[in-house]
């Protein structure tokens, strides 16, 4: 393959080229068969489960069902030993390989870089959770972490603390693996930009055969699967916000409306691409999130929230490793309904979070790479978690407003929050403007992943395809709300979480694939 690099002839000499089982048709340059038959199983799925709601619910919620309940070990296990793997980069000589070749210099600027990957890779889900779950926790809402007694000084440290381990060092080492394995391929062997480059020092050139078909178009279904679940459960959560704030009528009509909305700002942000669209929106999430955080501090318990940065450090050390623990759990609900359930979610997301964040991460060194994926989130996450949580808990355990009868739904719990503090309705509209522009930023930068995936790897894929994959995840959306609503709905957000099974297995042999590339790299050097 001819790329124009000095690629290590030992391992990735081939004579295959990116694009070439492409086909051009109808405007559009598609991978021949990822594109067909990603799109006909994503048809054949949404057509099954409007025909029938309640039946695919219940098979798909059996399938998640027994992926948790007889493969615990797998998801824990696995994660641990991810977070392991890049704790390891930080310190190992191959840390200092760059992506791209000694040579290479960084697309975007550190905050830039780092606003994308955070808004792609969870900053939706904090909108909700930072609130939702320490309350959960707190109160017994579905079980307490360790079985912690609830509503005990006790039970609130340790909800915070199992909050944060949700959403902490593991979910970003799943991220951490799954976009270092693609950036380290794709920038410095000169593969294509999916999923199935990174096997390729395991498996040679039968990565472009039907083994990486298959390994792409798991990664097309649980990408799109898990975007359409996130838009179609958000603009239920928006129209829940919008009705507890301004009184507008909270149906199926206005749900679909916040989903039109969000999919037509996508479509604009894809069509200007990453620098043009998707960096904007990203910074400008990380503006409006940072004067919401830092209003929520000044405004709420100030000197609570700080002694809660300090509490929710030290009990996540602390709790860690029990917490990590899958063998002999006696919080079977807490650690099944809670944390295995997370991690499915983390590993089916994985395709999606680290195939765009390893399109954005060309010119940074290994240790810089993980570094900013794994230890600045947690960090950040801290904070908010510390920020928003602490002044959740303070309400609830104080008996100040709809947090002291304990969670009433995630969707709200942000606002009853907002609302016992001063311009409570600025405030809820920054909130729900953040919530808006989360999804946005997350359709808008699944649609280029996806695009990629489903062209062969190619980063130069026409426009068309790239708007084509941000109307499917709207129309899906609209069409499992309209059709069955939260049954189709959570139908779907179930077969996301089946994925997480087979992908679990993948990013092990990702991660030995990885090792394996890198340390071939470091020799060459």
């Amino acid at each position: 393959m001819n790329t124009g690099r000095d690629l290590d002839t030992e391992e990735y000499e081939t004579d295959h080229e990116i694009g070439e089982n492409n086909i051009e048709v109808w405007g559009l340059d598609v991978h021949n068969p990822v594109f067909l038959v990603s799109a006909v199983l994503i048809l054949a799925f949404v057509i099954g489960t409007l025909i029938m709601p309640t039946e695919a619910k219940a098979f798909l919620d059996s399938a998640k069902s027994w992926s948790i309940n007889y493969f615990d070990w797998l998801f824990m296990g696995a994660s641990n030993l991810f977070v392991l793997f890049c704790l390891a980069l930080l310190v190992l000589p191959i840390g200092r390989i760059r992506l791209g070749g000694a040579d290479a210099k960084p697309d975007f600027s550190r905050i830039s870089w780092f606003s994308m990957l955070f808004a792609a890779g969870m900053g939706i889900g904090l909108m909700f959770w930072s609130v939702a779950e320490p309350v959960a926790y707190y109160t017994d809402w579905w079980g307490t972490p360790l079985n912690a007694e609830a509503k005990t000084a006790q039970g609130a440290d340790m909800a915070m603390a199992a909050t944060l381990f949700h959403w902490g060092f593991h979910p970003w080492a799943i991220y951490g693996v799954v976009g270092l394995a693609l950036a380290f391929f794709t920038f410095n062997k000169g593969m294509p930009l999916t999923i199935r480059s990174a096997f390729y020092p395991l498996f040679g050139d039968r990565v472009w055969g039907r083994a990486g078909d298959i390994i792409d178009v798991l990664a097309v279904l649980a990408t799109i699967f898990g975007l359409a679940t996130s838009l179609g459960l958000g603009a239920q959560q928006a129209a829940s916000g919008m009705n507890f704030l301004f009184g507008v009528t909270d149906n199926i009509n206005t749900q679909i409306m916040v989903i039109v909305g969000v999919t037509s700002v996508a479509i604009i942000s894809v069509i200007r691409g990453l620098d043009g669209g998707v960096k904007i929106l990203s910074n400008l999430n990380m503006v409006l999130a940072s004067i919401l955080l830092l209003f929520v501090f000044i405004a709420g318990p100030t000197l609570a929230l700080i002694g809660y940065m300090g509490t929710t450090a030290v009990e996540y050390v602390q709790q860690i490793i029990p917490l990590s623990n899958w063998i002999d759990r006696e919080d079977d609900k807490f650690f099944h309904g809670w944390t295995v359930f997370y991690w499915a979610w983390w590993v089916s997301w994985s395709p999606f979070v680290g195939l765009f964040i390893a399109r954005i991460s060309r010119g940074r060194t290994v240790r810089e790479f993980i570094a900013a994926v794994l230890v600045v989130p947690v960090l950040v996450t801290l904070v908010w978690m510390a920020v928003f949580g602490g002044s959740a808990l303070e309400q609830a355990q104080n008996g100040i407003g709809e947090l002291a009868n304990g969670l009433g739904g995630v969707s709200l719990a942000m606002f009853q929050m907002l609302e016992n503090l001063p311009l409570a309705e600025i405030t809820s509209l920054i909130a729900i403007t953040l919530v808006l522009l989360f999804f946005v930023t997350s359709s808008d930068s699944g649609s280029l992943v996806i695009d990629s995936i489903t062209a062969g790897g190619k980063l130069d894929a026409p426009v068309p395809q790239r708007i084509f994959w941000a109307c499917l995840e709207g129309a899906i959306a609209i069409a499992l709300l309209y059709g069955g609503g939260k049954e189709a709905l959570s139908a779907l957000q179930a077969g996301a979480i089946t994925t997480g099974l087979p992908f679990t297995v993948i990013l092990i042999v990702m991660s030995i694939s990885l090792f394996k590339g890198l340390q071939s790299e470091m020799k060459h050097q």
